[in-house]
C-alpha cells in the first residue's frame, strides 16, 4: 500500500481492504522470512486480552497450563498414520545443529553436525504430549489428566495472509485424557460451549457451531467441532475447533491405565485449541471503510480522552480539569495528551485503530463541566457514511454513561454480527439455486447425501465446503442437493478462508 492513511473500500477490494485495516491500526507486519508476520504492540495487546479472558476461561473448567517443546523427533509423527498424513506437507524440519564459518563470512550447514534424527518444529502437539502421557498414566486413579498449553505453532502454508493464515502462529491448545469414551466426548463438546461463548461474549462474532464431515475432521480424531464466523464477503472462517480423538493416540503411544477392575484399558482423548487467526475474523467480522472496529470488551482501549489543546496557560487548565474530574470506572482509558499533533489528525488515529469511545474536551466543555462523547461503531455488510453519534455529557453522570454505552456498543456489533449471517444464510433444496447462493456469496443449508465423493464434486465445481452438520439443523428428510440420493439432515455448505 503507497499511502499508509489510506483503506481501500471493501466493495471494491476485500483483500486489500483487510490487509489495508492490519496497516492502518498498525497491527502487525511481514517477517523477513515468507509467511510469518510481527505482531505490533496494538495487535498484541488486542491478543493478550484474548489470552487473558481465555485463559481465565479454560482454567475454570479444571485445566492447568503446561509447557512442551518446540521440536519433535521425527518418529513421533510416524506413529500415527492418519496424523502424519494429514501434517506432512506443512512440517518444516530441521536436520542441523551447527553451522561453520569458513572465515571470508560465508556461513555454511556443518554435514558433520548432521541430526541422527530429524527433528520436526510442531504444527501442533498431540505426539509429544501423547509420549508423556505414557509415562504420567498408570491408573484410573491418574484421570482425567487435562491440560493447556500456550505456545506458536509452524505449518509451512503456501499462500498466507496476516492473522488468518501464517507459517507460525500463536493459539492455545487444550489436550485431555478420559476414563471412557463418554467423558471424552462431553469434555470435547463442553470446551466448544466455551469457545461459542467467549466469541459471542467478548469478540461480538456471531458463529454457527457443528460437526464437521469425515473429510474436513483433524487428521487423527474421531469426531471434530467447530464454530464458523461469517465475514463480510460472505466467506465462512473456522474460529475454534474441539476434537474427540477416541484412542487412536493412545494406543499409537501406548497411553494405557489399569481399570477399577484391574483390566488394562487405553485412555480416550480430545483436543481443541484457538489461534490468532481469531483476530483475523475479529477484524473482517466488524470493521468498515474507516477503519478498525473493535468490542469494547476485547479493545486494549476502551476510552481514548482529547484534550483540546490552544496554548500553555489553557491547556494546563485542561488537562488539570481531566486529571481531577473525569473519572471513568473502567480499564483501558487513556489520555492523547500530544501537543504536536493536530485534534482532527488524533480523531482519524483513533478511528482507524476502532477504539469505543472518544471523548474530547476543551475550555467549552471544562466550563460547563461536560465532555463530549463519541461512539466507534459500524453496521457490517456495506460502504459507511458517517455512524459516529455525537453528545454531551454532563461530568455528574460520566461514569454511568460510559458504562451503558460500552454494553449498548457491544450489544450492537454482535447483534449486526447475527442479523448479516442470518439474512446471508439461504435454504435450497435444488443445484441450480445451491450454485446462485454460493456464487452470491451466502451461507447455504441443504441437504446432502454423506457421500464424500459428492462432497469432493461439489468443493470442485463451487469452491464450497462442508463448514459443519449444525447442532441447531434438525433430521430432516430431502434428496441431496447435488446426487438427489436420500439425506437425513441439511448441512452448511460455503467458501472459506
Amino acid at each position: 500500500m503507497n499511502n499508509k492513511n489510506r483503506i481501500s473500500k471493501r466493495i471494491d477490494n476485500y483483500s486489500q481492504w483487510y490487509q489495508d485495516i492490519i496497516d492502518v491500526a498498525d497491527l502487525a507486519e511481514h517477517g523477513p522470512v515468507k509467511g510469518t508476520m510481527i505482531i505490533k504492540p496494538y495487535g498484541y495487546a488486542i491478543w493478550e486480552n484474548i489470552k487473558k479472558i481465555l485463559d481465565n476461561e479454560i482454567k475454570k473448567t479444571g485445566h492447568k497450563n503446561v509447557c512442551f517443546p518446540l521440536l519433535i523427533p521425527k518418529s513421533f509423527l510416524s506413529k500415527e498414520a492418519s496424523h502424519v498424513e494429514g501434517f506432512a506437507k506443512e512440517c518444516a524440519v530441521v536436520t542441523h545443529y551447527r553451522l561453520k564459518n569458513d572465515k571470508k563470512g560465508n556461513i555454511a550447514v556443518d554435514d558433520s553436525a548432521k541430526l541422527k534424527e530429524e527433528l520436526i518444529i510442531r504444527p501442533t502437539s498431540e505426539t509429544i504430549i501423547n509420549n508423556s502421557f505414557s509415562k504420567w498414566i498408570k491408573s484410573w486413579r491418574d484421570l482425567p489428566v487435562l491440560i493447556n498449553q500456550w505456545a506458536n505453532i509452524v505449518r509451512w502454508e503456501m499462500r498466507t495472509r496476516p492473522f488468518l493464515r501464517t507459517s507460525e502462529f500463536l493459539w492455545q491448545e487444550g489436550h485431555t485424557v478420559h476414563i471412557s469414551n463418554k467423558e471424552a466426548e462431553k469434555e470435547s463438546q463442553k470446551m466448544l460451549k466455551m469457545y461459542k461463548t467467549f466469541v459471542e461474549k467478548y469478540l461480538a462474532m456471531s458463529v454457527v457451531d457443528g460437526e464437521k464431515s469425515e473429510s474436513e475432521r483433524f487428521a487423527g480424531a474421531d469426531h471434530t467441532y467447530t464454530i464458523e464466523g461469517m465475514m463480510q464477503d460472505g466467506k465462512a472462517l473456522q474460529s475454534a475447533t474441539s476434537h474427540n480423538l477416541g484412542q487412536n493416540f493412545a494406543k499409537a503411544f501406548n497411553v494405557k491405565f489399569i481399570d477399577k477392575n484391574e483390566k488394562t484399558q487405553y485412555g480416550w482423548q480430545t483436543s481443541w485449541g484457538m489461534s490468532t487467526r481469531i483476530i483475523g475474523g475479529l477484524i473482517m467480522t466488524h470493521s468498515d471503510d474507516k477503519g478498525l472496529v473493535l468490542p469494547p470488551n476485547i479493545a486494549p482501549i476502551k476510552v481514548i480522552i482529547i484534550p483540546v489543546l490552544k496554548n500553555r496557560e489553557s491547556d494546563s487548565k485542561v488537562l488539570s480539569f481531566i486529571k481531577r474530574k473525569i473519572k471513568i470506572g473502567t480499564s483501558g482509558v487513556e489520555i492523547d495528551s500530544r501537543i504536536n499533533v493536530s485534534i482532527g489528525t488524533k480523531h482519524y488515529e483513533w478511528e482507524k485503530k476502532g477504539v469505543p469511545i472518544r471523548l474530547e474536551i476543551g475550555e467549552k466543555e471544562m466550563n460547563s463541566n461536560s465532555v463530549l462523547l463519541f461512539r466507534r461503531i459500524s453496521s457490517i455488510g456495506k460502504p459507511i457514511k458517517d455512524r459516529s453519534s455525537k453528545k454531551s455529557i454532563k461530568i455528574t453522570t460520566l461514569k454511568e454513561e460510559i458504562k451503558k454505552e460500552l454494553k449498548d456498543i457491544q450489544s450492537q456489533l454482535f447483534e449486526n454480527s447475527k442479523n448479516y449471517r442470518i439474512n446471508k444464510t439461504k435454504r435450497v433444496d435444488n443445484w441450480k439455486d445451491f450454485v446462485k447462493e454460493i456464487e452470491n456469496n451466502n451461507f447455504v443449508l441443504a441437504h446432502w447425501s454423506g457421500d464424500k465423493d459428492v462432497e469432493d464434486k461439489i468443493k470442485q465445481k463451487t469452491k464450497a465446503t462442508i463448514r459443519c452438520i449444525p447442532f441447531s439443523e434438525p433430521k430432516e428428510d430431502g434428496l441431496c442437493v447435488y446426487s438427489k440420493n436420500p439425506s437425513t439432515q441439511r448441512v452448511l455448505f460455503a467458501k472459506s478462508y
